[in-house]
């Protein structure tokens, strides 16, 4: 394999030159159609394609079924661990040599742990395609996991961590996650934990990329200056010796808390920062879109949000207040956060209560929802505007099991929603009754709340 991905002098040579090219190959036009191929290759791999041979660039995202939720409890953060470890070595490349090729080849490789898939992202120019992807097949297919990189890639994890210790915003999420999953795997940290990190060892990571990539639980898409046929056959050569079957243990269904709670974790502080949520709806509950539309006109529409617009313009209480959906496979919640004064968290609880239930109580105005249309079927089109978003809103779709044809109906679907669907689905929704809350710094009496604890 050395010798296969071994470059001539004159590329390597030539690397800040092809840098700088992948850099302004990057940007498409979004105004340009997007057709979207769905091609199997030879050895049955199946993957989404956009052709686009106006740029000498490749661009390809993919996702193996089974992510951190799958951590054993007592080696929290392995997949985590995994993803800064794929490109530290494979095959006869130690880390060094593996890394330059990388460097030479001016491609990009990088991998990422969610909670409920392990995710890669891969780049590479047109005319370097067949090394820099037998580069990937060889991380995917053979990762090394050798003492010297090992060490090190563990000391950063644990560093970050304890950084994270520190992090008013962290520690927030962390226990509005405990809080609302309780035993599930989804209340841990994808990044796991110092014991749980010192407790492993290469092996596990080998028994881990064993039962993690696996054909079975792979979505691919691809954007770029490739054909199918060519694109068939380096699949095969990337991924066609993985195990055909998905061998990751399920993960169950996680029952988000209903009973209302707020947790202070004290800090030393100026500013308490806040987590709130409460249950929410998976991807594909027929009300997602409805309830998306809700939530842009609630928190998640920035400056012209109802939230920011109470809380923030007209009394000044914090710089940024917010909502988003999160549907996760096996649970979903309703998150918002904000940051203010220690003296004034109570009354910026106080009025994201009150949004909340005015929202649930009487929806948005029919100005409001005419607005939120306007401006999500608008930019829409913004998610399209670079060969790497557009893998990138691809693979989400494949993910999410929405259909090749939801690129051309998602717009259609937003403008179908009617104003007495919002109502509803806010009323079916959002429950101020049931918001899990917590708040780190120094936030003095919550008077209207109880706290959980610390």
């Amino acid at each position: 394999m050395m010798q296969q991905l071994k470059l001539s002098a004159g590329l390597a040579g030539s690397l800040v030159a092809i840098l700088v090219l992948a850099a302004a190959f990057v940007t498409t036009t979004s105004a340009r159609a997007v057709e979207v191929q769905t091609i199997t290759s030879p050895g049955g791999i199946k993957a989404w394609l956009v052709e686009d041979h106006t740029i000498p660039l490749v661009t390809m995202r993919f996702a193996f079924a089974g992510g951190s939720a799958s951590d054993p409890e007592d080696k929290e953060g392995m997949a985590h661990f995994l993803s800064g470890m794929l490109d530290e070595g494979a095959g006869d490349l130690p880390s060094k040599d593996f890394q330059k090729i990388e460097r030479d080849l001016a491609m990009k490789m990088s991998f990422d742990a969610g909670r409920d898939r392990f995710y890669g992202t891969f780049q590479t120019l047109t005319k370097t395609r067949k090394e820099s992807f037998a580069l990937l097949a060889l991380a995917l297919n053979a990762p090394r996991f050798d003492k010297e990189p090992f060490e090190r890639v563990r000391q950063q994890i644990i560093l970050g961590l304890k950084s994270d210790e520190q992090n008013p915003n962290t520690i927030a999420s962390r226990s509005w996650m405990k809080l609302a999953f309780g035993d599930h795997p989804y209340s841990r940290s994808s990044q796991g934990t110092s014991k749980g990190v010192e407790a492993m060892a290469p092996e596990d990571m080998h028994a881990l990329t064993k039962r993690l990539f696996t054909r079975g639980g792979l979505k691919v898409a691809v954007v770029g200056d490739i054909d199918a046929e060519t694109l068939g056959v380096l699949l095969d050569e990337t991924f066609g010796s993985l195990p055909e079957k998905l061998l990751m243990e399920p993960v169950g269904e996680a029952s988000v808390s209903k009973t209302p709670a707020v947790r202070v974790i004290e800090r030393d502080i100026p500013q308490s920062v806040i987590q709130f949520g409460h249950a929410g709806l998976k991807r594909r509950d027929e009300d997602f879109i409805p309830a998306f539309i809700m939530n842009y006109v609630l928190g998640g529409g920035g400056f012209g949000s109802r939230l920011t617009e109470e809380i923030r313009e007209k009394r000044g209480l914090t710089y940024s207040v917010y909502s988003y959906l999160s549907p996760l496979d096996h649970g979903a919640v309703f998150i918002g956060g904000a940051a203010t004064q220690n003296k004034r968290a109570d009354e910026t609880i106080s009025l994201i209560r009150s949004e909340l239930a005015r929202m649930a109580e009487h929806g948005p105005t029919k100005k409001e929802l005419a607005e939120a249309k306007t401006y999500l079927t608008g930019s829409y089109p913004l998610r399209f505007d670079t060969s790497s978003k557009i893998a990138g809103q691809l693979l989400a779709i494949q993910v999410d099991d929405l259909g090749l044809d939801y690129i051309d109906t998602r717009n259609a679907k937003v403008e179908a929603v009617t104003l007495e669907d919002v109502k509803r689905v806010a009323k079916r929704l959002l429950k101020p009754g049931e918001l899990i809350i917590t708040v780190v710094g120094k936030p003095g009496a919550l008077k209207s709340i109880k706290p959980a604890g610390g």
